[in-house]
């Protein structure tokens, strides 16, 4: 008996129904992307980790504050002030050796990651080169971990992208099966580099358009690779969230109306940031200077800010970690910081990042966006609670739902930002003013975006037009 239920479902997943063999079929490939992007994603970790420690600790003398979350791979101990001298200079020599590292051996891996992902989905029938995936790790880990202000999920969604497409043309899959796979590596990168594999999935659906429509075919793909890459980074590098925060409560209606003002703040925020990066790019794409120097002129500007700004430097996450617990309620040591001081590291962090990536450095513009709307949600949330001081407004908060908002804002994806904020916080009290901050800022924010490769709806993808997008 135990032998012909036995036979019975071997003939069922491998002989007789067809639906269960593509099922298992799919299974297994976007488990497979998964693991591969989940290696890629803790190598290019260790490889960011490695550079902070030897550029700008050693050389420079300088430690900014990690997040909570953050695990310090490498430890130094650092004596007497940073070298400032050495902080001017160090960003632009490191956004000169990655530019010219690219330049020789990788060209398709130069930008800023996440644009090139998407442009491979919609136009390139999902072909990523191999030589992209270590490239893009090692130039993008030179560039952040010599002070260059990127984060680094533009760069690890390209690395996720890229395992899922060459595992694609290795097994000989169709274009369809190709971009399905490139879309579940992204997932996988974003899900395991943030700590959030949930909004790590559904950032892969709705990243590729800039209006209101998603990628559904990628959405059970990406839950499944951003699950397994997830599992295998928390491994090596633990299971708490990237940021820790108190845990606020939503428990005044009337909140509802200085959240507005926040959604506006950081819509108008999003919105300058966009504009000055979009010159950023077009000044760089028209300059004179030959295109592997323009990266370390903008990387010069960059370490000149941080010269006098050196919270702009890095991925910056340390000082979105401050904004979060700021002024709060619990803990004998509130973090204090001013208005003042938050809107100059905003500006001073929109512009150094304009400069870095613009200019052609290989970073991430997402980190940023984060660490912005921190900031800016912060300087909010400390005006608001002086304009109503009866409400219990606590600016940590304001700091988390600023996050959301910008980022639906600036990157068109309001979803995955109310998702993306409570996984990377531990926080999911603040659902609903997340919900009602992304959905005003998004909104508000219309037509404008940060990634140029973004298309409005499927309809505008060539991804969905034609024979393009079953077979080769």
């Amino acid at each position: 008996m135990i032998r012909n239920v036995t036979l019975k479902w071997w003939r069922f997943w491998v002989e007789g129904d067809e639906l269960s063999i593509r099922t298992g079929k799919a299974l297994a490939l976007c488990a497979l992307t998964g693991l591969l992007a989940g290696l890629a994603a803790s190598g290019f970790y260790w490889l960011l980790e490695v550079a902070h420690y030897l550029l700008v600790g050693k050389l420079a003398n300088f430690s900014p504050p990690p997040a909570a979350g953050e695990k310090g791979l490498l430890h130094s101990a650092l004596t007497g002030p940073p070298l400032k001298c050495v902080l001017l200079v160090l960003p632009a020599a490191g956004a000169l050796f990655s530019s010219l590292l690219i330049r020789w051996l990788a060209p398709t891996a130069a930008g800023h990651g996440t644009d090139a992902a998407i442009n491979a989905y919609h136009r390139e029938e999902g072909r990523i080169p191999f030589m992209v995936i270590p490239m893009k790790a090692l130039a993008s880990a030179i560039v952040i971990g010599s002070g260059g202000s990127a984060g680094c999920e533009g760069p690890v969604t390209q690395i996720g992208a890229g395992c899922g497409s060459v595992l694609a043309k290795w097994l000989g899959l169709n274009v369809k099966e190709r971009r399905i796979l490139l879309a579940a590596g992204l997932a996988a990168g974003v899900g395991a580099i943030f700590r959030a594999p949930l909004a790590g999935a559904i950032f892969a659906a709705e990243i590729f358009y800039s209006g209101l429509d998603i990628e559904y075919e990628v959405m059970v793909p990406s839950l499944v690779a951003s699950t397994i890459a997830y599992t295998v980074f928390a491994l090596f590098f633990g299971w708490q969230p990237l940021f820790t925060m108190p845990h606020f409560a939503f428990d005044n209606a009337w909140k509802l109306f200085p959240y507005m003002i926040l959604a506006i703040v950081v819509a108008l925020g999003s919105k300058f940031y966009v504009i000055v990066f979009r010159q950023s790019e077009m000044f760089w794409r028209s300059s004179k200077l030959p295109a592997w120097s323009r990266p370390c002129a903008g990387g010069l500007i960059t370490g000149a800010i941080g010269f006098f700004i050196p919270q702009v430097l890095g991925s910056g996450y340390g000082w979105a970690q401050q904004a979060l617990n700021l002024s709060s309620p619990v803990g004998d040591n509130p973090v204090t910081i001013t208005v003042a001081t938050l809107l100059l590291c905003f500006f001073g962090k929109v512009i150094a990042t304009s400069c870095t990536v613009g200019s052609g450095g290989s970073g991430g513009l997402f980190g940023p966006a984060l660490v912005s709307g921190a900031l800016l949600g912060a300087a909010c949330g400390l005006v608001m609670a002086k304009l109503f001081p009866t409400m219990g407004i606590f600016p940590g908060s304001f700091a988390m739902v600023g996050m959301a908002g910008f980022l639906a804002s600036a990157i068109r994806v309001p979803i995955a930002a109310i998702i993306m904020v409570s996984e990377i916080t531990g926080n999911h009290e603040l659902l609903l003013p997340s919900m009602w901050v992304c959905g005003i800022a998004y909104l508000i924010g219309y037509g404008k975006t940060l990634y140029r490769s973004q298309v409005r709806t499927r309809d505008c993808s060539p991804a969905h037009s034609g024979g393009n997008s079953s077979g080769d």
